[in-house]
C-alpha cells in the first residue's frame, strides 16, 4: 500500500470512498457500508452537509441532548447540548434544577468588543510612522465604508483603530490594532474583510507619502486576521444563596460543604495541574452549547484558556466565597458568539437549537453558554467534594461498556441490578459479563 494519492480532491465522492476503503481496510465492502450507513436519506440535506467542508465522505454524528430547568435572570431555558461524554448533560440538568429552587443563575454581559490586527513591518523611525498614522487614520477607517455600512446600520462597525509598536519584541514589527462591534453575528468574515482593506489602504497611503524614503514606503504587510482572544468580550455568570440553603440529601452539613467547595476552587486558582481539569469541566458545558448553536468551539476554547492565563499563570476560571453567611460561585469568561450568519442559517439542527433557546440575541446566547459552564463546574465540584466524581460518571458510562460488548437485554438487566450498590469499573463489568455468558 502506498497511502499517497495525487488529485484526491478532484475525485468524485464515490471514488474517494472506494479509494479509502481499498487502501486502508481488509474488507473494503464493509468499510463502504459503514461510511454510507451515516449518509442522510434526504439527498438535499446530505448535499448541504457535504458542502460544509471539503473532501467529504460521510457524516460524523454527536448526540444532542437537552438540559431543562435553567432559570437565568428570571427566565426558564431548556438548553440544547451537543457532546459525546457521559454524564455531562445529566450533571447540567441536575445543577440547573438544584439552583432553580435557590434563586437561579444571574448572568451579565460586561462587554462585547472583538479584536482584529494588521501585522506589518516598517523600516524607519517610530515617531515618523506614528505621525503618518495619525494623518491617515480617518482615511483608513473610511476606506472600509462599503464593508461596514450594513453593520453600522445594526449599531456595529469599527470602534477604534490604533498603532502599536512591537519593535522591542521583534525588529521592525508594528500592528494596526482594531476593535469591532459585530452585534448578533460572530463577525469573523466581516472583521477579516475590514482588516484586509485597512492593510491595503495603509500600504497605498505609505507609497503615496512624500515624507517617506523609498525604503519606508515599502511597508510589508505580513498578515491581517482577527484574534480569538477577546478579553473585552466578557460575560459574568453567578449563583448565590445562604449557606443553609445548600442543604440536600447528599449535603447534610451545608457549612462544611461550602467551606470544602471554596477550598476546592482556591486549589484550582493556585495549582495549574488542577486548574486545567477544573476548567475542562467548565468547557464541557460551554463547548456543548457552542456546538449546538453552530458557533466555533475551537475559537472559544483558545480564547478562554488564554484568558485563564492572563495574569501570567494558568488559573481557575471560576471563583467562590462565603461572606456574611452567603455562598457565591461566579466566573467571567470571554465569549465571541453569533446567532446570525455561518451555520446558524444553514444547519437544520442549529436552527432548531436556537429555536429551543427562544431565538436569542448574541448577548443572550453568551449568558446561556456561560451559565451552562458554571452549572457544570458546580456539579463537578459538588461530586468531587462529596461522593467523588466516579460514582455518577461510571453509572452513566455503564451503557457505553455494555454497548461495546453488545450485551443482550437480559444481560443488561442483570448487570445494572448488580451494580446498583456496587462500585463500577470497566474490568468488573467485563468480568461479570463473561461469567454470565459461561
Amino acid at each position: 500500500m502506498n497511502n499517497a494519492i495525487a488529485g484526491f480532491s478532484k475525485l468524485s465522492k464515490e471514488e474517494k470512498i472506494n479509494w479509502i476503503a481499498n487502501e486502508y481496510f481488509s474488507n473494503p465492502q464493509e468499510a463502504v457500508a459503514t461510511i454510507k450507513q451515516y449518509w442522510n436519506n434526504d439527498a438535499k440535506l446530505q448535499q448541504l452537509h457535504d458542502e460544509f467542508i471539503e473532501n467529504t465522505i460521510s457524516n460524523f454524528y454527536l448526540p444532542m441532548g437537552i438540559a431543562p430547568n435553567f432559570l437565568i435572570n428570571g427566565k426558564y431555558y431548556s438548553v440544547p447540548m451537543v457532546i459525546e461524554e457521559s454524564s455531562v448533560v445529566a450533571a447540567a440538568a441536575k445543577s440547573a434544577k438544584y439552583w432553580s429552587t435557590r434563586g437561579g443563575f444571574k448572568a451579565t454581559v460586561l462587554n462585547t468588543e472583538k479584536i482584529g490586527q494588521v501585522h506589518f513591518l516598517f523600516k524607519g523611525e517610530t515617531d515618523q510612522l506614528l505621525s503618518f498614522f495619525n494623518s491617515v487614520k480617518e482615511n483608513l477607517v473610511s476606506s472600509t465604508e462599503s464593508i461596514t455600512k450594513n453593520m453600522q446600520k445594526r449599531g456595529g462597525g469599527i470602534l477604534s483603530l490604533e498603532l502599536r509598536n512591537k519593535t522591542s519584541e521583534l525588529d521592525n514589527y508594528y500592528q494596526l490594532h482594531a476593535t469591532f462591534e459585530t452585534k448578533d453575528s460572530m463577525g469573523a468574515n466581516f472583521i477579516n474583510s475590514c482588516l484586509e482593506q485597512l492593510a491595503k489602504s495603509l500600504k497605498e497611503a505609505a507609497q503615496n507619502n512624500p515624507d517617506f524614503t523609498e525604503d519606508e514606503k515599502n511597508i510589508t504587510i505580513v498578515m491581517s486576521i482577527l484574534s480569538n482572544y477577546v478579553p473585552n468580550c466578557i460575560v459574568r455568570a453567578e449563583v448565590s444563596c445562604s449557606v443553609s440553603e445548600l442543604a440536600e440529601k447528599k449535603i447534610e452539613n451545608p457549612q462544611e460543604f461550602a467551606e470544602k467547595f471554596v477550598q476546592a476552587v482556591r486549589i484550582a486558582e493556585i495549582e495549574p495541574y488542577r486548574a486545567v481539569t477544573h476548567n475542562k469541566g467548565i468547557m464541557n458545558g460551554v463547548d456543548s452549547v457552542v456546538l449546538a448553536s453552530g458557533n466555533d468551539f475551537r475559537a472559544v476554547e483558545a480564547g478562554v484558556h488564554a484568558y485563564a492565563s492572563r495574569n501570567g499563570k494558568y488559573s481557575s476560571l471560576s471563583h467562590a466565597k462565603i461572606e456574611n453567611g452567603i455562598f457565591t460561585l461566579w466566573m467571567e469568561i470571554p465569549l465571541a458568539l453569533g446567532t446570525v450568519g455561518g451555520l446558524t442559517s444553514l444547519h437544520p439542527l442549529v436552527k432548531m437549537a436556537l429555536g429551543i433557546l427562544g431565538k436569542p440575541s448574541a448577548q443572550e446566547l453568551m449568558q446561556v453558554v456561560a451559565v451552562t459552564g458554571l452549572a457544570q463546574n458546580f456539579a463537578a465540584l459538588r461530586s468531587l467534594t462529596t461522593t467523588g466524581i466516579q460514582e455518577g460518571h461510571m453509572k452513566m458510562h455503564l451503557n457505553n461498556i455494555l454497548n461495546q460488548f453488545q450485551a443482550t437485554s437480559e444481560e443488561r438487566k442483570a448487570i445494572i441490578k448488580h451494580f446498583e450498590n456496587t462500585a463500577i469499573s470497566h474490568s468488573s463489568v467485563v468480568e461479570l459479563l463473561e461469567n454470565l455468558r459461561k
